[in-house]
């Protein structure tokens, strides 16, 4: 299944020809009930790319570029807790050269610099965001003329896979999160929620939250989704978008058993369910640049360290290939 996975992601990019330059804008999407929310473009572009990198995602890219291609596909990105814009570069660029339009968001209040929101307002901000983000693309984006308004994609990982699954129609149960978080008060993202507040900080908001679920988003990427307890059948069952769903066998942040198989049991349409060998929860974020391990030694040793004999640069090849095939195959290609 995995040779059969590559193999068609191989096709499918060599079908649409070499991969293409890519374009880069850093902007903001206004979101009226919050500060404007910082985001990252990354885009098809036939203008001059340079040797260095030039952008604040430390790639080299055509800044300010002009769009390349028409009708073309989006997808945005959803970084995890305490990530930015930039979390998954590797994956936005892989994808703009595979044809597609790629907008990242920092989520207000729960990223690398500002994670000072309470962990229940956190849960309906982040869907929020996203469709806040869908707007601005839509509609303002200087290039919103270019892109299929059809042809919707989202892409979450960890708290990004929670926030990509009620963007998407998913309705959490707080009780059963409260009620997983008494009895497993060890795993990661309970703690997060207590660090946040107190321990009700997951606690169901009175009165009840209100979830922005966004009809114009078409399929999902999903990868070590957190929270995935939260969900039950009757909280998944509007959910009818084509998911890929992925985890990684090693990962004890968001554990398998109780975040992706929960969702995974629960969709009402089997994903494209990866379970990869090997990786941990981190493996996820794109290569860490070894410089990052003498600036911030606490930080190398958490994200950018790797089981013994894991390839991260190899995952993320076959990791974008895949996630492109599926885009692919679920919004069309030209």
């Amino acid at each position: 299944m995995r040779i059969l996975a590559t193999m068609l992601a191989a096709v499918l990019l060599l079908a649409a020809g070499q991969a293409r330059a890519v374009g880069f804008q850093s902007a903001t999407a206004p979101d009226p009930a919050d500060r404007p929310l910082a985001i990252g473009i990354w885009y098809p572009s036939d203008a001059a790319v340079p040797d260095q990198p030039n952008t604040p995602v430390r790639q080299a890219l055509a800044l300010d570029g002009a769009v390349s291609g028409d009708r073309l596909p989006l997808v945005v990105i959803s970084h995890g807790s305490g990530g930015w814009l930039g979390s998954h570069a590797g994956l936005a660029k892989a994808l703009a050269e595979a044809g597609f339009v790629v907008v990242a968001v920092t989520h207000t209040g729960n990223n690398y610099r500002d994670d000072s929101y309470p962990a229940a307002r956190k849960l309906v901000d982040r869907p929020r965001h996203i469709s806040r983000v869908l707007d601005y693309m839509l509609a303002d984006w200087p290039g919103h003329d270019r892109l299929d308004s059809s042809r919707i994609g989202v892409f979450g990982f960890s708290f990004g896979g929670f926030t990509a699954l009620v963007a998407i129609g998913g309705t959490p149960d707080l009780e059963l999160l409260v009620g997983h978080c008494r009895a497993h008060p060890e795993e990661r993202s309970c703690l997060d929620g207590k660090e946040s507040n107190s321990d009700a900080a997951w606690a169901p908001a009175r009165p009840a939250p209100v979830w922005v679920h966004d009809p114009r988003i078409r399929a999902a990427v999903i990868a070590a989704p957190g929270l995935g307890f939260a969900f039950d059948k009757a909280g998944l069952a509007s959910v009818t978008v084509p998911i890929q769903l992925w985890n990684g066998i090693e990962d004890d942040r968001v554990p398998v058993a109780t975040n992706a198989e929960v969702v995974r049991q629960a969709l009402p349409t089997p994903p494209d369910f990866h379970l990869v060998d090997g990786a941990g929860h981190f493996a996820f974020l794109q290569p860490c640049p070894p410089k990052l391990k003498e600036l911030e030694p606490e930080t190398w040793a958490m994200v950018c360290v790797d089981a013994p004999g894991f390839d991260r640069p190899a995952f993320h090849r076959q990791l974008n290939g895949d996630i492109a095939a599926f885009f692919r195959a679920q919004l069309g290609s030209d």
